[in-house]
């Protein structure tokens, strides 16, 4: 099935480990969930560990270029030709685990259960020693709940995709914090109290020891550096001071508190780790499509936000690190997104706005958008373009047109609103 179509179960996924003799159980785990910073997080906790001398898979979603980008070895996606031999291996399993479920009337397999698979197959066979797992929704019923992860990771808890997790916080917290296990540890980043409350019943109910920031944890400083930040991080390991993260945002500082919470969790047991173990690990981290700079003169500058939550965390950002006195945004949305709310976010900081398409089907269309764009921004300010390529060079020409010193100083292009949006972005600006 595609990625999209979802059956919450983890049984199919079960199913096809168990027929392969069940891989997950031949690494530990750190599990990771959350709305926003998911994927920062986990590759914050994959270079953390593989510092410390650890073999490590990663796995993430979605991807921005290839879908191999998802499932990495010690930091390296594994190559084209290993990605079809690891799906060459586990394809007659879950040829058996889809004509079971088909004759129950289930459906088959799901692309990303496929992809969970794939991974977990990949890290035993390597083998790794710890496995940094991204969930793909949700968690007490996303198909990699099946690690039994000693360390979980709950990332700040936001209202997005409310069709499979819930109306309210509440019950988008109590899904999510189903990724904690028993006996686990839960690493938890500063929460609504309506999310708070859900987390603090799971962890009584599973026995799970909780450190929470704002009680354990703190991002006790930070100031702007070339190129990203530096921050002071206090842990139950103790206070770690100017450990240089090459990422921008206030949002960022606090994803690296969770990355070395749970590090020290699995390495330590919650001892301090060595200073410069944690400093040449953070050093080499990277996120992808997270107010990236791909472009120079004028400046432009991706970023995957796709809910409000997001945006709030990525206009902080922006401002923060950039100085920069005219943008023009390129924004194009899933059609099941909160688009005016998103929207809202961004109006204060685009002088103006090209609303497009993405080459995902569930694309909004751009006349949609833009009727929505028009209530918030006004008319004047809202350009139309019928995909990314014309979207981009237009709001290339309107930030040029304000550019007063000509050298592309202060004005800039910002892609946004999706994923996917800003993994087209890049292929097409050859990034």
């Amino acid at each position: 099935m595609p990625e999209h179509k979802i059956d919450p179960t983890m049984a199919r996924v079960e199913r096809v480990l168990e027929l392969l003799g069940d891989p997950h159980r031949a690494f530990r785990a750190i599990h990771i969930t959350g709305t926003n910073g998911k994927s920062s997080t986990a590759r914050m906790i994959e270079s953390l560990v593989r510092e410390h001398g650890l073999r490590t898979g990663l796995f993430t979603s979605p991807h921005l270029a290839s879908v191999t980008e998802r499932i990495q070895i010690d930091g390296e996606p594994l190559d084209e030709d290993r990605f079809v031999e690891v799906f060459e291996d586990v394809a007659p399993y879950i040829g058996v685990a889809d004509r079971e479920s088909e004759a129950d009337g289930g459906p088959p397999l799901s692309f990303f259960e496929v992809l969970t698979v794939m991974a977990i197959a990949a890290f035993a066979d390597a083998p790794v020693d710890v496995a940094v797992i991204e969930v793909g929704l949700g968690g007490s019923w996303d198909s990699t709940n099946v690690v039994d992860a000693p360390v979980a990771v709950l990332t700040p808890v936001a209202m997005d995709h409310e069709k499979w997790l819930g109306h309210s916080i509440a019950e988008i917290a109590a899904e999510k914090a189903g990724i904690i296990k028993d006996g686990a540890t839960a690493i938890v980043a500063a929460q609504r109290e309506d999310a708070d409350a859900e987390i603090l019943a799971r962890a009584e109910r599973t026995g799970a020891r909780l450190i929470r920031e704002g009680v354990d944890l703190e991002v006790a400083g930070r100031q702007l550096a070339v190129g990203g930040q530096l921050v002071a991080l206090r842990t139950p390991g103790g206070l770690y001071t100017d450990v240089y993260v090459p990422l921008h945002g206030a949002h960022q500082a606090h994803n690296a508190l969770l990355a070395l919470a749970a590090t020290e969790a699995l390495i330590s047991g919650g001892k301090a780790l060595d200073g410069g173990v944690v400093e040449a690990g953070f050093g080499q981290v990277t996120s992808p499509g997270r107010l990236e700079v791909v472009r120079s003169s004028p400046t432009t500058i991706v970023d995957a936000a796709h809910n409000p939550a997001g945006a709030e965390a990525m206009v902080e950002a922006l401002e923060e690190a950039f100085d920069l006195h005219r943008v023009v945004g390129v924004v194009g949305i899933m059609a099941d997104k909160d688009a005016e709310a998103l929207l809202a976010v961004l109006e204060p900081v685009l002088a103006e706005i090209v609303v497009t398409r993405n080459t995902n089907e569930r694309s909004m269309e751009p006349e949609e958008l833009a009727d929505v764009a028009n209530d918030v921004f006004g008319e004047d300010r809202v350009h139309v373009a019928a995909d990314l390529a014309e979207a981009i060079q237009v709001a290339t020409d309107l930030a040029e047109a304000g550019d007063v010193v000509g050298v592309g100083v202060g004005s800039a292009v910002l892609v946004t609103g999706s994923v996917v949006t800003v993994a087209d972005a890049r292929a097409l600006l050859r990034r």
